[in-house]
């Protein structure tokens, strides 16, 4: 990861954003992906555990936060046998912002017998820098689809160049929430351009990833009446790893990107 400044700030307890960590939608608004790596963060700081692993993240973005301190709080919902489940409210002085839920699984040995598994794609790790002329991203993105070009599917190569949070190193699972979050532009980006902001986005993972380059490859889309549905597979320099699925709604022509 690139020595650049960090997106936030740990001070008495309170994120404190930098200027950079606002949104593509509005400079004087976060981004929507911070929330979902601070609730991960946070989930896996306070209730992770040798042996248990992280199969599901869901990130409810149902307000806009401005770049104000943040503060996190987690509980513990469930602590069972083989299942384990935390949630966690992102707050500024405003109040919610953002709630998160994670489960987690106790790992054991795998099942006998063949099943369908999901293909690996046969796209290479990007080698050196994305090319000039992309959008203006806070992160390293490489599409292997052209951006509106087409319906779709699409594919894109993204990996983070600054810490979330300053003085740390960014866990495998946080990468994981930061990098669900494109999901929603990668499955809802159509020929006119991204007409759709997502309310939230589920992200599940058969394991954690290990390489800091994280693939996302559409699925599916659903639209109706301004709502609309996608869907991905995630995948490492390894593999598929996991699927993440978000809800989004329709954006005023005046805010869309293209």
């Amino acid at each position: 990861m690139d020595n650049l400044g960090a997106f936030f700030a740990l001070t008495k307890g309170e994120y404190v954003p930098a200027p950079h960590a606002h949104s593509p939608w509005a400079v004087d608004m976060l981004h929507g992906r911070l929330l979902g790596g601070l609730a991960a963060r946070a989930i896996e700081a306070e209730h992770g555990e040798e042996g248990l692993h992280f199969a599901r993240l869901t990130v409810d973005l149902f307000r806009n936060s401005p770049l104000l301190p943040l503060t996190v709080e987690t509980v513990r919902v469930r602590d069972g046998r083989r299942i384990r489940v935390a949630d966690a409210v992102l707050s500024t002085e405003q109040g919610q912002v953002a709630r998160a839920s994670a489960v987690l699984l106790r790992n054991g040995e795998q099942p006998p017998g063949a099943l369908t598994h999901t293909r690996a794609w046969e796209e290479p790790l990007p080698q050196g820098p994305p090319p000039p002329g992309g959008p203006p991203l806070p992160f390293e993105l490489w599409q292997l689809t052209g951006w509106g070009e087409r319906p779709g599917p699409h594919r894109a190569w993204v990996r983070e160049v600054r810490p979330l949070v300053e003085g740390e190193e960014v866990s495998p699972f946080t990468l994981a929430a930061l990098a669900a979050d494109f999901a929603s532009p990668l499955s809802n980006v159509g020929t006119e351009g991204l007409h759709y902001i997502n309310a939230d986005y589920t992200l599940t993972l058969s394991r954690l990833p290990r390489s800091p380059e994280l693939g996302l490859e559409t699925i599916g889309h659903l639209g109706n009446e301004g709502v609309a549905l996608g869907q991905c597979v995630m995948h490492d320099a390894q593999g598929p790893i996991g699927y993440v699925t978000v809800t989004a709604v329709a954006n005023p022509p005046s805010r869309a990107l293209r």
